[in-house]
């Protein structure tokens, strides 16, 4: 009997604790659905905050971008380094980005070889600057122009061939520098592949005339180990086609034919006689 009282007294402290615990349960699951649902405002806010911050941004170096100007120069005096064109214009305005085109190799060489100048070169660059109206000004000022200096400079009385490219882009000289290394890429492949033929044909031939001249050896060889047989062979009968020196006849065929049918409107023509063209057809 006390034990079943025991029993009967530690499951109701067990329900009272149980029912206690279930208020602060659903309390703390309030609370933080609560507090999801003001997070979650506030990390939607810090999204638009980012997203409207890179849009503004984008648009930014959107507006520099197309504000930039770009002015081709056709002609570089020889020993004109880039740096050095930087700092002749970077005076009239602020530069971002210039390119001069390398010239030949092989050109390169030849003037090696013929006892002038080994340093690099080049043909022609593109100059840009951040302001297109101060690029337009530049190309308008100095074109036509001495390139100035200092006097002992081998540039000193070059002229400036300078051009400003409307509606021309960085972009567009980038892809057809990739265009035109493509394209060498692609010749060198071809070029490549073709002596890789060539070199594959040449060593096939040389197989086949060492396999030739192993079987030749051969041959040599034989005949000198049993100079009987060589001497059978060359004093073997000739064959019915074949010349007392060894050689073959040429054959020359004949194939009959049937004759010709003369052409019955001709007078060689076989006629019939009058009788028998009568028994055909009847007399009259």
């Amino acid at each position: 009997m006390k034990r079943a009282r025991e029993v009967r007294e530690e499951d109701g402290d067990s329900d009272e604790l149980s029912s206690e615990a279930e208020p602060d349960l659903e309390q703390s699951a309030a609370a933080e659905k609560d507090g999801e649902g003001s997070a979650q405002p506030h990390s939607e806010a810090n999204t638009d905050v980012k997203r409207s911050k890179l849009q503004k941004k984008l648009k930014k170096l959107k507006q520099t971008y197309e504000n930039r100007g770009i002015i081709y120069i056709s002609r570089i005096p020889p020993h004109l380094k880039p740096q050095k064109l930087r700092h002749m214009l970077s005076q009239h305005g602020e530069i971002s980005r210039l390119y001069l085109a390398p010239e030949d190799a092989s050109a390169r060489k030849r003037r090696k070889k013929m006892g002038k100048s080994s340093g690099k070169n080049f043909t022609e660059g593109w100059i840009e600057f951040e302001d297109k109206r101060v690029a337009k000004q530049v190309a308008q000022m100095l074109n036509g122009q001495p390139m100035g200096g200092k006097r002992r400079s081998a540039y000193h009385y070059d002229l400036w061939c300078l051009k400003y490219l409307s509606k021309f882009k960085w972009d567009h000289l980038t892809e057809e520098i990739a265009y035109q290394k493509a394209v060498r890429e692609q010749m060198l492949a071809t070029e490549i592949s073709a002596a890789k033929r060539e070199r594959d044909f040449y060593m096939s031939r040389v197989a086949k005339a060492k396999a030739t001249a192993a079987q030749k050896e051969r041959r040599l060889k034989r005949q000198l180990k049993d100079p009987q047989s060589a001497g059978a062979v060359d004093s073997a009968p000739a064959g019915p086609g074949s010349k007392p020196d060894g050689s073959k006849e040429r054959v020359l065929r004949t194939f009959g034919q049937k004759r010709a049918k003369a052409d019955p409107a001709s007078e060689q023509a076989t006629m019939l006689a009058p009788d028998v063209l009568a028994l055909i057809a009847g007399k009259k």
